[in-house]
């Protein structure tokens, strides 16, 4: 059988079964389609500011004096100090997933960066021991709800300071200060605070940074996420035309993809502490006398250089403000 014959023999034959099914309309090839990246599940266009930083009426980053630090293992009777050295480890809240300040580390699965090496240095001044910690991996969103509910002792997790929060949870003293600004796709058009003006920004749950955003004259487009990945990602994707939050944090996501870039002046400042307890202000003057040691004994300088050494020298630790 000739290919003619063939073709004509295939052609009737596939008239006569579409004739018998019933379809007189001709059946469509199929056409290549583009494949569209799901967002993550718990991704929403945000339509209000969360609020976190609050009025700003009260001394946000002012805290509580320390005392002389105990020795480690011999904390006051009675004190929070003493029933945390009691259970044998000390519960802290921390990020697994922010390059710089709370990463896992992909050889040795450990947990590391600039927070962690923080909560360290509280776990050693409390048992002379910085492996005597139970870190417990949390979102932004669960900071405050997991002081408030206690299941940890302290929060060390990029944590800024405010008048909203201190309703519910106390602060130590600062111990990290950063500018907010954008983080973009080289060679988006994106230059400056203006240009995100139509734009899709992303940002995480309950962060103070989103409400630089909102209050932008020409507000953009807001997407809640709930963790800096999930940004990064969606701005890999195409799904937001950028992420803004504070700088360290925006150069971690930026060292994980070349085709990024920060830009824009600052549009907020933030300045990170040590979450604790509302009730628990003993702790708090304790920590605050951990951070004390660490300014002046070099050892915070030792931390930055070793976990943010890759965005310039050390700028030195900012300085406590302390209440009676």
């Amino acid at each position: 059988m000739n290919t003619r014959l063939l073709t004509a023999l295939l052609t009737v034959g596939t008239a006569a079964l579409v004739s018998a099914c019933g379809g007189g309309a001709p059946v469509a090839e199929p056409m290549p389609g583009r494949v569209v990246e799901p967002m993550p599940p718990a991704a929403v266009e945000l339509t209000s500011s969360p609020n976190e930083r609050g009025d700003q009426s009260c001394d946000a980053t002012a805290s509580l004096r320390p005392g002389p630090l105990p020795a480690p293992g011999a904390m006051p009777a009675g004190s929070t100090m003493a029933e945390i050295v009691s259970r044998g480890v000390v519960r802290v809240g921390v990020n697994q997933d922010m390059l710089l300040f709370g990463f896992r580390n992909p050889t040795t699965g450990g947990l590391e960066g600039f927070d962690i090496d923080i909560a360290r240095a509280i776990a050693q001044a409390l048992f002379g021991d910085p492996n005597r910690i139970d870190l417990q991996v949390i979102t932004s969103a669960e900071r405050v709800p997991a002081l408030r509910e206690k299941k940890v002792d302290l929060v060390v997790h990029t944590f800024s300071a405010t008048c909203e929060r201190r309703r519910e949870v106390e602060f130590s003293s600062t111990y990290f200060i950063s500018d907010q600004r954008i983080l973009a796709v080289k060679g988006s058009g994106i230059r400056a605070v203006a240009d995100l003006t139509g734009k899709r920004v992303c940002g995480v749950f309950r962060t103070t940074t989103l409400e630089a955003v909102f209050a932008l004259p020409n507000r953009p487009t807001v997407i809640g996420m709930t963790n800096w990945l999930d940004c990064l990602v969606a701005l890999q994707q195409g799904q937001v035309d950028a992420v803004s939050t504070d700088e360290p944090i925006l150069a971690g996501l930026a060292i994980q993809d070349p085709t990024l870039e920060i830009v824009g002046a600052a549009m907020a400042e933030d300045a990170y502490a040590v979450g604790v307890q509302q009730e628990a202000t003993d702790l708090v003057r304790f920590v605050n006398g951990v951070l004390d040691r660490l300014r002046s004994d070099g050892s915070w300088d030792r931390i930055y250089t070793a976990r943010m050494g890759v965005l310039g020298p050390s700028p030195g630790p900012p300085q406590p403000r302390y209440v009676d």
